[in-house]
C-alpha cells in the first residue's frame, strides 16, 4: 500500500488541530507541516532530533516557530 506524503502531512497536520502532538521522521513531511502552518494561527512547538520531528500543540504562546 502506497500512501502519499502529502496527505500524510494533511492527516498530521488535523491531528495538530485536534491538540494531538505528531512525530515524523521524514523531512519531507515536516518540512510540509511546517510550511502549512505558515497559513494558519495555531501555535505549535516544534521539537527537532536526530531521528525526526516533534509538532506539540502549545497553549502557553502565540509563535508556532519555537524550535
Amino acid at each position: 500500500m502506497i500512501i502519499s506524503r502529502r496527505a500524510l502531512a494533511r492527516a498530521k497536520l488535523e491531528k495538530l488541530k485536534q491538540g494531538f502532538s505528531v512525530y515524523t521522521e521524514i523531512e519531507e513531511i515536516a518540512q510540509s507541516i511546517e510550511k502549512k502552518l505558515d497559513t494558519v494561527d495555531f501555535p505549535v512547538h516544534i521539537d527537532r532530533t536526530d531521528l525526526g520531528c516533534w509538532f506539540i500543540p502549545d497553549t502557553n504562546t502565540s509563535d508556532h516557530k519555537v524550535e
